[in-house]
């Protein structure tokens, strides 16, 4: 009992150093501390080796193709029947030649189902392939494993607790669906609770929220966007950005990922010289940005942005997505990290599938602002209006983020975050991002290490998330840690063993930058 009582007194005694140590760096950092971002360079022999790769890859599924032409191999992909009738082909010739000789050959590292809550460990259901990776097959038995890939950024995604338990409650008080949209009778109490309390948190006039994150973005920015406006877009911009776009009407063009020089260019020729066709002015000009870029775990550069919107009067919009609740000594986000005024903000928009542990999107601003979303909006018109147990593990996050609670998950994430990419960037990896994101890309370059990487992890009991192209350019291969909160330091340690392990296995210490060095003589170090 007193050994007990003793280690509670000094985990207590070691947050609150922790805390104080955050707040006076958040309090002394300058802007270009909290802007600190690194992108080191592709090295030669790694880019080289890479397009090798994938030119032996291409030429290897050539050969394949051409031998299941001569019926020499069989033929398993799915086959399109309107082909053979003379219709144009559904699918692009390289997109299907892509999926069948690349994507299928390591198609075990993606899309695997998990059989627990997406917590800091959680279960991965087992599954196994008799035909090199076309069918699976399911053998009952889970995997226990380390989650360094999920979004669960303050650790709310819990089956136990008051999030959980007041969720279960709301079933019985409400339900489970409204069976209809918001517009007509699908509007109950707790929405209308939940959009004040996000309104009082974010400290804006008003809010509106949503039951998906992605047409959040999607079915929202045509409603604040049409033909003769100009998006100015951050060419690394989430694919719901995008599409907005397009759906919006609006011409749009990118500037290169955080360049305000570029951006101030592409304002000033926006405004000199109008549309391109006719030289008239544009209605409105639109600088739309992601507070946390997830694939490149970097920072917008809010301060100068919000200079820039301001000297050429365009409006600027921030998807929060990654950053909510994430980034911030209250976790109100970007606007909150660099202590700015969330009225220099024109639209913020953000999702509670990450820090929220919940599902759907929100947008908050002035409150003219909001009720013109809430008439013309697509995605409030006509989508079923959320769930009573979706709201309510969103409340309950909001009112523990708002207290002591939320207040030492920030803190132990912010911790967390630090103490992981250090380490990694220690041991001589090449790692992408600010110092602060959560989002902690690791370069691994070759689609073979790629590969390796993710399953010798997994067969170390650590479960992460690997991008390659399509998904990123064809050099920016990359495995994407997700940390979280709930992550203690003996799990992390423990990853950090096993990549120093697999990358020493692999070669994949890249940096030219810093030294290479093992795990066990940076601890040493100490």
């Amino acid at each position: 009992m007193i050994d007990s009582i003793t280690s509670t007194v000094h985990e207590k005694i070691k947050m609150d150093k922790n805390n104080y140590k955050y707040d006076c760096e958040l309090l002394t950092n300058n802007e270009d501390d909290l802007q600190s971002e690194e992108f080191e360079e592709t090295p030669l022999y790694a880019a080289v080796l890479t397009y090798i790769s994938y030119a032996i890859l291409c030429l290897f599924g050539w050969l394949r193709d051409f031998l299941r032409q001569s019926n020499i191999e069989t033929k398993r992909g799915a086959i399109d029947p309107n082909a053979s009738l003379g219709f144009v082909p559904l699918y692009q010739s390289y997109e299907s030649f892509y999926t069948r000789n690349m994507y299928t050959r390591v198609r075990d590292i993606f899309n695997r189902p998990i059989a627990s809550v997406p917590g800091p460990q959680f279960e991965l259901t087992e599954r196994l392939s008799d035909d090199y990776n076309w069918t699976y097959r399911f053998t009952g038995k889970t995997i226990r494993a380390i989650n360094l890939g999920s979004y669960n950024y303050l650790g709310f995604a819990e089956k136990t607790g008051p999030c959980a338990t007041e969720s279960m409650n709301a079933i019985k008080s409400f339900g489970i669906a409204t069976c209809s949209t918001s517009s007509e009778t699908g509007t109950q109490r707790y929405q209308i609770e939940l959009e004040q309390l996000l309104a009082t948190f974010l400290g804006v006039e008003s809010c509106i929220a949503f039951g998906m994150g992605f047409a959040t973005n999607a079915l929202n920015i045509p409603v604040i966007a049409s033909k003769g406006d100009l998006i100015l877009s951050d060419e690394l911009n989430h694919i719901s950005l995008i599409l907005g776009m397009r759906l919006s009407g609006a011409s749009s063009q990118t500037f290169a990922h955080n360049d305000m020089n570029d951006l101030e260019k592409k304002l000033r020729a926006a405004i000199v010289q109008g549309h391109p066709r006719t030289n008239r002015p544009w209605k409105k000009i639109i600088i739309v940005v992601e507070g946390v870029y997830s694939m490149e775990g970097s920072i917008c550069r809010l301060p100068q942005l919000i200079e820039l919107k301001k000297k050429y009067k365009a409006y600027l919009y921030m998807d929060e997505a990654h950053s909510i609740g994430a980034m911030g000594k209250h976790g109100r986000g970007i606007v909150d990290y660099f202590n700015m005024d969330t009225k220099d903000v024109d639209i913020l928009m953000g999702t509670f599938t990450k820090s929220f542990g919940s599902a759907g999107g929100y947008i908050a601003g002035k409150k003219s602002l909001i009720d013109h979303i809430r008439i013309n909006s697509h995605a409030n018109n006509y989508a079923t209006s959320m769930s009573a147990p979706i709201v309510q593990q969103i409340i309950s996050s909001l009112h523990l983020l708002s207290g002591p609670e939320g207040k030492k998950r920030i803190y132990q994430l912010a911790d967390n975050t630090r103490y992981f990419r250090q380490k990694l960037v220690d041991m001589g990896f090449i790692i992408y991002g600010n110092k602060n994101s959560p989002v902690v890309p690791m370069l691994l370059y070759m689609p073979a290490r790629v590969t390796r990487f993710n399953r010798e992890m997994l067969r170390r009991g650590i479960a992460v998330v690997t991008v390659g192209f399509p998904a990123t350019k064809l050099l920016e291969a990359r495995v994407r840690f997700c940390l979280s909160a709930a992550h203690t330091r003996q799990m992390l340690d423990a990853a950090l063993k096993a990549i120093d392990e697999v990358g020493t296995d692999i070669s994949i210490r890249y940096s030219t930058r810093h030294e290479h060095r093992r795990l066990r003589d940076i601890s040493s170090e100490k």
